[in-house]
């Protein structure tokens, strides 16, 4: 009697009921898996979040399937006024983005490319809109590229679009202007759109000028792109995201009307977080200035614990919150995670949760507290080292 878009017999996973048992049993679990950054330490300006959410013009209802103009100017000067408010519109998440996306672009059947290694909720956010996702590889040769020659042909007559995500999630690797380039000729000869994910976009390590940066001024190809205050302000809590639409203007703009009838459908947002939105994008800056900082720091010391000469091998990674390591192959990565996780007290990611195609490879979490990060990273290397003797 339930739907097939899900299987709805999924259970927990071996990791899931171990560190559950963990837990129960009152171990001290060293979680190099943080992903939410109110639980990682860092300092908020709580009283002025709080007192930006208490504006008094949220006691009135005044529906806008696009988002309350207030709150999409804030979203523009956030681009640095490049973009402007018409091309902008509001959501709950970056996930609802996806889900009003695909509602768009694709009847039940039809296809979505998104990148191999990447973040697992596309397959469930595609399930859920009856739109079946077709992954492309992208190649590691000591940086991250897209196999465009795979990609190209794994494009059917039911492919409406094409997810790049910049910077990737786990990789941390961003799109650079000649993929760009050959992306886009690829979407004008096949006619796709392109949905780019941007969440991650303000924690490049460093400049390159290489890097295509957000593709929100593409004006040859119906764009989308995807970012919110999960990741700019560091508020997953406070659910905002946008969409913003790019490409040639008659196209553009019919892609916005069906997006505005969709979301009027729905009109999710809430209005505190939408009159909040001024303050809280001011305040961004603050907390993406702990949070690089401690990416940066976590990423230096894992890369002085893993030199050349060892067993183990830090993928480089450009931006984002997360450090991807190849781990020697005397464990599957189950194994791996299982064995850290039982003997340790660690707890990691292995590479398959992200769809790598081979292994062995650990997610590690660089927004972790420094102090459980070193000690979980000294416990990894250790278990390694006591495996092999």
């Amino acid at each position: 009697m339930f739907s097939s878009r899900l299987d709805w017999a999924v259970g927990p996973n071996p990791l899931a009921r171990l560190l559950r048992d963990k837990r129960s049993s009152g171990a001290g679990i060293l979680d190099l898996t943080e992903s939410n950054p109110t639980a990682a330490g860092f300092e908020y300006a709580s009283a002025r979040v709080l007192a930006a959410l208490a504006d008094p013009r949220s006691m009135r209802y005044e529906p806008s399937p696009a988002g309350i103009m207030a709150a999409r100017t804030a979203v523009s000067e956030y681009y640095s006024k490049r973009v402007p408010e018409d091309r902008i519109l509001l959501t709950t998440s970056t996930s609802e983005a996806y889900g009003f996306l695909f509602k768009l672009l694709a009847n039940p059947g039809d296809e979505v490319l998104a990148p191999r290694p990447s973040y697992p909720l596309f397959d469930f956010l595609a399930a859920l809109e009856s739109v079946r996702v077709v992954q492309y590889p992208l190649l590691y040769h000591g940086g991250w590229s897209i196999d465009f020659e795979t990609l190209a042909g794994r494009i059917t007559e039911r492919t409406r679009a094409i997810v790049t995500v910049n910077p990737n999630n786990p990789t941390g690797s961003f799109l650079k202007k000649t993929e760009l380039a050959e992306l886009s000729e690829l979407c004008r000869r096949h006619e796709l759109a392109i949905i780019s994910d941007e969440v991650f976009s303000d924690y490049g390590f460093k400049d390159d000028p290489s890097r295509a940066g957000p593709l929100t001024e593409v004006d040859d190809v119906l764009t989308f792109s995807l970012s919110g205050l999960s990741k700019v302000c560091g508020l997953p809590q406070l659910k905002l995201g946008w969409i913003v639409a790019s490409g040639a203007e008659k196209l553009r703009k019919h892609a916005f009307e069906g997006l505005e009838l969709i979301a009027d459908t729905y009109l999710p947002v809430g209005a505190p977080v939408q009159w909040a939105a001024p303050a809280l994008l001011a305040m961004r800056e603050e907390i993406q200035a702990q949070i690089l900082a401690r990416v940066r720091a976590n990423l230096a010391l894992l890369r002085s614990r893993i030199g050349a000469d060892s067993p183990w091998r830090v993928l480089d990674v450009e931006g984002g919150w997360y450090a991807v390591i190849q781990a020697p192959r005397i464990y599957t990565e189950e194994e791996w995670v299982l064995t850290l996780l039982q003997q340790d007290n660690v707890l990691v990611q292995p590479g398959f949760f992200y769809d790598f195609e081979s292994e062995a490879y650990l997610v590690l979490s660089l927004l972790t507290p420094p102090e459980i990060f070193d000690e979980g990273v000294a416990r990894i290397l250790a278990r390694a080292a006591s495996a092999s003797a």
